[in-house]
């Protein structure tokens, strides 16, 4: 799977919704409920009432994107279902696209450079 960049903002909605709506729709949702620009190049991710089913939207410079998955097996590890958003890294994003639990995946370390003693 192609996944996001690593310094890309991930948004994810913990609440579920139509999974009707397309990429329009959800970019007036996370305007009007969530306080988000949706074409500020921000992934958003929906989620459905199953749990097999995801759904993301962001703005590549060009136009909208949106991408739609469902699982044929199991289920996706979503955040408990409350009011708001919360953000995950593009490595939680992607594991959480393979069905992973995203919340065993952690940021990676930064190379600390060598101090020399004076």
């Amino acid at each position: 799977m192609i996944g996001p960049a690593p310094g890309a903002k991930v948004m994810v909605a913990t609440r579920p919704v139509d999974f009707r709506k397309g990429a329009d729709s959800l970019a007036a949702l996370v305007a009007a409920e969530y306080g988000g620009k949706p074409y500020s190049g921000v992934i958003y991710v929906f989620r459905a009432k199953r749990a097999d089913r995801i759904k993301l939207i962001w703005w590549d410079g060009t136009g909208l994107c949106l991408m739609a998955k469902k699982l044929e097996q199991g289920a996706f590890k979503w955040p408990r279902i409350q009011e708001g958003v919360m953000r995950l890294t593009p490595a939680q994003l992607g594991a959480l696209l393979e069905g992973l639990d995203w919340r065993r995946v952690h940021g990676g370390r930064r190379p600390i450079a060598p101090q020399i003693a004076a």
